[in-house]
């Protein structure tokens, strides 16, 4: 027996716009756009909790066929990098849906942690992807207050406390300590690939050294699947009357002017000195790549 709300609706699908009809095939988009895990107070960051919401929303659109990702980060926080991919492979298994995800300037290191999320990888033939290795970059300013007659004052208790303290003069075993930590998390990146690429990855021999290539050479190293672009890629697996339903965050006024959920941190005062410093660091991941 049909019911009155079933009647009701098929009395006014003639009526309605084709997208609410139901009869096109739709296929949430996210973008996860720019550096991860580099927060400032003006500044959007590629996190977890800025994505989330997003994830979720996504993965829930009635009658979605797919999820599809674009990705366009150089890397970053691989903490953040780990867990966005793992939410992303949750939601995955929980909704049954399969992910496919387009590279556009660059997925790079954390970036293509990201990409590897995906069940399938397309990427522009131009676009930068790779770079499977861990970086630490700082800067050394010892010798630079020392030439200023400033007084470097720093208590701890502990004797490594202050590791890597940017205003003492560098050890060597603190920076093989850190090497160390970098060679833990870059095993962990290794391990993370291998288990999602699987036999597509070729032997080259620079494939884990961080080293990073076109789009075009990444299909050769079994990187990504194919190269090409969302709406071809989409129109060929769904029709030409598929619908890329982009996925935005709702964020409020507070948080657009601050860049932060809580409101706190504006850029007027101190904000400004980690904006800039924020700037130069997100500035030097995406030139690294040539961008």
């Amino acid at each position: 027996m049909t019911s009155p709300l079933s009647s009701l609706r098929r009395l006014a699908r003639p009526i309605l716009p084709e997208r609410l009809r139901g009869e096109r095939p739709v296929v949430p988009v996210v973008r996860l756009q720019g550096a991860i895990g580099m927060p400032s107070p003006l500044r959007a960051s590629l996190t977890l909790a800025s994505v989330a919401a997003s994830l979720e929303k996504a993965f829930a659109t009635p009658g979605a066929k797919e999820v599809a990702l674009i990705v366009n980060s150089p890397g970053g926080s691989p903490v953040q990098s780990r867990l966005i991919h793992q939410r992303v492979r949750q939601l995955a298994k929980e909704k049954e849906l399969g992910v496919a995800v387009f590279i556009e300037d660059v997925a790079a290191s954390g970036g293509y942690m990201l990409a590897c999320a995906g069940d399938e990888i397309v990427a522009d033939p131009s676009s930068i992807v790779g770079s499977i290795g861990v970086v630490s970059a700082g800067f050394g300013f010892d010798r630079a207050i020392e030439r200023l007659g400033v007084d470097r004052r720093l208590y701890t208790s502990g004797e490594n406390k202050a590791i890597l303290d940017p205003f003492s003069p560098e050890k060597a075993e603190d920076v093989e300590r850190l090497k160390e930590l970098q060679r833990e998390v870059h095993e962990q990146f290794i391990a993370l690939v291998k288990e999602r690429r699987g036999a597509t990855l070729s032997d080259h021999p620079d494939l884990f050294t961080g080293a990073f290539w076109t789009g075009a050479a990444g299909l050769d190293l079994g990187l990504v699947d194919r190269v090409g672009d969302i709406r071809t890629t989409m129109r060929e697996r769904w029709g030409d009357k598929v619908e890329l339903r982009a996925i935005t965050p709702q964020t409020s006024l507070i948080k657009r002017l601050t860049g932060r959920a809580d409101g706190v941190g504006s850029a007027f005062g101190s904000g400004l000195a980690e904006e800039a410093m924020t700037a130069v660091e997100t500035r030097a991941l995406w030139s690294r790549y040539g961008l």
